[in-house]
C-alpha cells in the first residue's frame, strides 16, 4: 500500500495545495490527509467540485478533484464543457469501484467496466495510480507535467491503494446571517440587459465578473468585452461553485458572479457549500426570468422558489430581494464596502435583443487574459498543442497511447 503521507507530501512539494471533492471509501484515507494536512473544500456533487477548483486553478492555484467513480459522469459537463474549451488544468483521483474480479456493490458493476473509457472519451489522460511510492512519485512528475502545460489529468485509484489515516477534529462553520431582506413591494422588472449595465458600471480594477453561460454571458461581451470579465460556455449550474474557488484562491479580488435561475436550479447544492465556505469577497447576484431564455424561452420552476431565503437558510451572510435598478445599485455600493458573501436576488423581464451577438474571443483566450489581468499568466494554447503533440525524452507517443488506453 502507498504511504499516504509521503505521497501527500509529493504533492505539496509540487504546489498542489487546494482540493475539492466527494468522498469515496477507496479515497478516504487520503481524503483525511488532505482534510488534516492542506485546504479541502467539500462539494455537495462531483460536477460542483469539478468546478470549485476549475476556479481556484483560475487563481494561479494547483487544483486537485477527489470523487468515486460512480460521480465521473455527474463531473462530465465540466470537464468537457468547462476545464476542456477554457483548457483549465486539474488534477483528479478517481476510484476505481466495480473493478473487474473483485466482489462490490451492483450498482458499480458498469461504471467500473467504463470508467478509463470514459477518461479517455473525454481526451483526459489517466494512469492507475501505483502503490510503490517510489513509482508514484514518478507518476505524479508526469501529471505535473501536464498540469503545468494546462492539461488535466486523472489518477485511477484501486481499492486498498492508500494507507490508513486517522481524520483529526473537524470544526464546523458558524456563520451568521447578518440580513435578510424578503419581497416588500412590486417588482420593476427591468430587462437583462439594464441589470447588467446597473452591475458593469460599477465595476473597478479589482473586480472580477464571470457571467453563466447563454445570454448573460454573450450580453455582457456585447456591453463591455474587458479583461476582467469571463463568460462561462457550457457546464451550466457552475458559475457560482467556478466563483468560490477563485474568490478563495484570491481573496484581494471582488467576485461578482452573476447568475441565472435556469442555471442556478440545475446545481442547487452549489448554495450550501458556498455559504459554509463563506467567502468574504463573493458577491452571488441571482437574475431571474422564469425562463431558460437561450433555447426558446421554455419556463423554469423558479416562480416556486424562494430564493432569498433558501441563500439565507445555507448560510450566506446577507441575502436580500432587490425590487429596482436603484435597489440594485444601492446594494452592489454597499457590498464593496462592507463585504461578507452577498446573495443579491433580482426578477427581470424575459427576451433579449434578436441581434443579440456571441463571443469572437475564445475561452481559452478568455481565460488566459484574465489570468494576465490578476497576475496569474499561463503558457498560451499553440505552446500547449505544440508541448503535447511532440514526443518528450522518457515519454514517447507509445507511452502515451497505452497510458491512455491503460492497456
Amino acid at each position: 500500500m502507498l504511504n499516504t503521507r509521503l505521497f501527500g507530501n509529493e504533492l505539496v512539494k509540487r504546489g498542489f495545495t487546494f482540493y475539492s471533492g466527494v468522498p469515496c471509501s477507496f479515497l478516504k484515507d487520503f481524503i483525511n490527509y488532505v482534510k488534516n494536512e492542506s485546504n479541502y473544500v467539500g462539494a455537495t456533487n462531483e460536477g460542483e467540485a469539478v468546478a470549485i477548483s476549475s476556479g481556484a486553478a483560475l487563481g494561479g492555484k494547483k487544483a486537485v478533484v477527489l470523487m468515486q467513480n460512480s460521480g465521473l459522469t455527474n463531473a462530465a459537463s465540466p470537464l468537457v464543457s468547462l476545464t476542456h474549451p477554457f483548457r483549465i488544468p486539474v488534477l483528479g483521483f478517481v476510484s476505481l469501484r466495480g473493478e473487474k474480479g473483485i466482489q462490490d456493490e451492483p450498482q458499480h458493476e458498469l461504471m467500473g467496466q467504463i470508467t478509463t473509457r470514459l477518461l479517455a472519451l473525454m481526451q483526459i489522460r489517466w494512469e492507475y495510480l501505483s502503490s510503490n511510492l517510489e513509482e508514484a512519485v514518478r507518476q505524479v512528475e508526469r501529471a505535473n507535467a501536464y498540469i503545468e502545460h494546462n492539461q488535466p489529468f486523472f489518477f485511477v485509484v484501486k481499492q486498498k491503494t492508500f494507507e490508513k489515516v486517522e481524520l483529526s477534529e473537524q470544526e464546523s462553520s458558524g456563520n451568521r446571517n447578518l440580513r435578510v431582506i424578503t419581497k416588500s413591494k412590486q417588482d420593476d422588472v427591468p430587462t437583462r440587459y439594464e441589470a447588467l449595465s446597473v452591475i458593469n458600471a460599477l465595476k473597478d480594477r479589482q473586480t472580477i465578473q464571470l457571467a453563466t453561460t447563454g445570454k448573460t454571458g454573450r450580453e455582457l461581451y456585447e456591453m463591455e468585452d474587458a479583461d476582467n470579465n469571463l463568460y462561462l460556455v457550457g457546464s451550466m449550474g457552475c458559475v457560482s461553485s467556478l466563483g468560490l474557488g477563485l474568490a478563495l484562491a484570491k481573496k484581494d479580488k471582488a467576485i461578482i458572479v452573476i447568475d441565472g435561475d435556469g442555471s442556478l436550479l440545475m446545481r442547487m447544492g452549489s448554495l450550501a457549500t458556498n455559504g459554509y465556505y463563506s467567502p468574504d469577497n463573493m458577491l452571488h447576484i441571482l437574475l431571474d426570468n422564469n425562463a431558460h431564455d437561450s433555447t426558446g424561452g421554455q419556463s423554469t420552476v423558479s416562480n416556486t422558489i424562494h430564493f432569498v431565503e433558501i441563500a439565507a437558510a445555507c448560510g450566506y451572510v446577507n441575502s436580500l430581494y432587490i425590487h429596482s435598478l436603484e435597489e440594485l445599485e444601492a446594494s452592489i455600493r454597499v457590498w464593496k464596502q462592507t463585504k461578507g458573501l452577498t446573495f443579491l436576488y433580482m426578477k427581470i423581464a424575459k427576451g433579449s435583443s434578436e441581434q443579440l451577438g456571441r463571443p469572437k474571443i475564445k475561452p481559452y483566450e478568455v481565460k488566459e487574459r484574465l489570468q494576465t489581468f490578476i497576475g496569474e499568466g499561463k503558457p498560451d494554447g499553440d505552446r500547449e498543442a505544440k508541448y503535447f503533440a511532440e514526443p518528450r525524452p522518457g515519454y514517447n507517443n507509445r507511452q502515451r497511447e497505452i497510458r491512455s488506453s491503460g492497456t
